[in-house]
């Protein structure tokens, strides 16, 4: 994997979750994938489990957004930070959490491995702005 395929595959894995197509979810995991929603999880295992636990309780589209980035890639493994927003009906931010990824990928790009480290902010710096790491051209 590199910075590229990695970005490819975290801009996948926002718009799978926008479209909470099952499919779609689980073409982004290995069929012996683990997935943790905090360190400390039992992992759910294969990719379908993985879908059936995010449509669980979906997220409703255009209630949030999101973005993330590779921090550091080498080899198979990964690690991403951004962001991730929920939104009143007004469109003003309701909650905002910080979020670290921490990956490995199999052979075909898909994920094998994911634990998610998030917190949430405090209200008073929902609007505190978080700079994007840089991507590197080539």
């Amino acid at each position: 994997m590199d910075r590229r395929s990695v970005q490819a595959w975290l801009d996948r894995y926002i718009d799978t979750w926008r479209s909470g197509d099952a499919a779609e979810i689980a073409a982004l995991f290995s069929r012996d994938a683990e997935y943790r929603y905090h360190p400390s999880d039992d992992p759910i295992r294969g990719p379908e489990q993985i879908a059936a636990s995010w449509l669980e309780t979906p997220d409703e589209p255009g209630t949030w957004d999101a973005w993330y980035r590779p921090f550091v890639v080498e080899g198979e493994r990964a690690v991403a930070t951004g962001v991730s927003t929920y939104f009143h009906p007004d469109g003003s931010a309701d909650r905002v959490y910080d979020n670290v990824f921490v990956m490995t990928f199999d052979t075909q790009g898909r994920c094998s491995e994911f634990t998610e480290w998030f917190v949430q902010r405090p209200s008073d710096r929902l609007d505190a702005a978080v700079p994007e790491p840089l991507i590197p051209e080539g």
